[in-house]
């Protein structure tokens, strides 16, 4: 049965998992700033890269004794360069449950061609088992799983007195949920996820015992140019300071800035979790009262508040074959694309057929409330044409 159209409509309709929302009232005016044609390797140039690190230091409360530094090729880049410097010292656990973990794996199996390689694997919707990692063994690992809505709920499964490194890809997770910097040895972001910045653009934070691996062990293979973080057996202590190894784009840094200084004047990371924590919980009101949707994670307490991933429950859509439940799911998006009310919330191409929203902070709530509206309006009208062909 068809309903009404609804009345009110998301303000910005921008719920892509990456890139994300840009943060509310953005305009381009925000970039006026930008250091343009100018050398980011000006005196100007590396302050801004410098206040970039400081203020992602400031808002993030990462500990004053890490690293942290811009690198290229957004999260991608970074976790590559963590890779390729700083395994093969010890034996490695690999943990994936979505795309971006299995593409780790191949990394560290298949080119880096490790030989000692623990994998723990868990279905979409699941997390693999945890408990009983060797604290000898370095561990690589999403905190947040972009493509599968599924997060760790805390770092207590890491040992505390672990001579391995703790490797995260928290590019979803971080400014949206808590991490233990105790427990974490290297972490990596992008800009465009969780406060909406640009692509491209990666950052690599480091703690003294990453840092000590770096200066005392020299990887058995050819490390490229764009990778390289260390000098004669010392830390390049200038790319943590804002001497960018490649060009950085300086309008992206000063899109950078402007998020974090939205953040900052916000009230900083509480304010920045309690807002995708409001917005993630709006969706699981609706999912609560809706037969038709469920959360792919079937577990609450590992549910993502921002890559927050759902699929079609309806007995009436899950007879279908495989493909056809793939297209009606695929179908319902694009109605909302064309409505100009939701865009690219189809799931990850690697991902069950479902729907992913992104309830990052910078997503307003009462957009994701509207958003609801339109779901059921959409499912209604998908449902009623796959009943008339029938």
């Amino acid at each position: 049965m068809t309903i009404a159209m609804p009345a009110v409509r998301p303000r910005v309709p921008h719920f892509s998992s990456g890139p994300c929302a840009k943060r509310p009232g953005w305009t381009a005016q925000a970039l006026g700033g930008a250091l343009l044609g100018r050398s980011h390797r000006s005196k100007p140039g590396k302050a801004k890269l410098k206040q970039a690190i400081d203020l992602t230091r400031d808002v993030l409360q990462v500990p004053p004794t890490y690293r942290i530094g811009i690198v290229p090729a957004s999260d991608t880049g970074a976790v590559e360069m963590a890779l390729w410097s700083l395994l093969g010292a010890r034996p490695v656990t690999m943990l994936a449950w979505e795309s971006f973990g299995e593409g780790w794996i191949t990394d560290v199996a298949k080119e880096l061609k490790l030989e000692s390689v623990a994998i723990r694997r868990a279905a979409y919707g699941e997390l693999p088992e945890l408990s009983g990692i060797d604290p000898a063994h370095d561990i690589v690992f999403t905190w947040n799983g972009t493509t599968s809505g599924v997060r760790v709920p805390h770092a207590d499964w890491i040992a505390a007195e672990r001579t391995g490194l703790a490797i995260c890809d928290a590019t979803s997770a971080a400014f949206a949920q808590r991490l233990d910097w105790a427990k974490l040895d290297v972490v990596t972001f992008s800009w465009q996820k969780a406060l909406g910045g640009e692509a491209a653009h990666g950052m690599l934070i480091l703690s003294p015992r990453a840092v000590d691996r770096l200066e005392n062990y020299t990887p058995p293979r050819p490390v490229p140019k764009i990778f390289r973080m260390t000098k004669g057996g010392k830390l390049i202590e200038g790319i943590f300071a804002g001497e960018t190894i490649n060009t950085p784009s300086m309008l992206c840094v000063e899109d950078y800035l402007d998020a974090l200084q939205w953040a900052k004047s916000i009230g900083g990371l509480p304010a920045l979790h309690d807002r995708a924590d409001a917005n993630a919980r709006a969706i699981a009101d609706w999912v609560a009262r809706t037969h038709w949707i469920d959360f792919l994670a079937r577990d609450p307490a590992l549910r993502s508040n921002t890559s927050v991933c759902l699929k079609v429950v309806d007995p009436a859509i899950t007879r279908l074959p495989a493909d056809a439940q793939a297209a009606f799911v695929k179908g319902l998006a694009a109605s909302l694309e064309k409505e100009g009310v939701a865009y690219d919330i189809d799931a990850y191409r690697d991902a069950p057929p479902g729907l992913r929203v992104w309830c990052g902070s910078t997503v307003e709530q009462t957009d994701i409330q509207a958003l609801t509206l339109w779901l059921d309006w959409a499912y209604a009208n998908a449902k009623d044409a796959l009943a008339k062909a029938a």
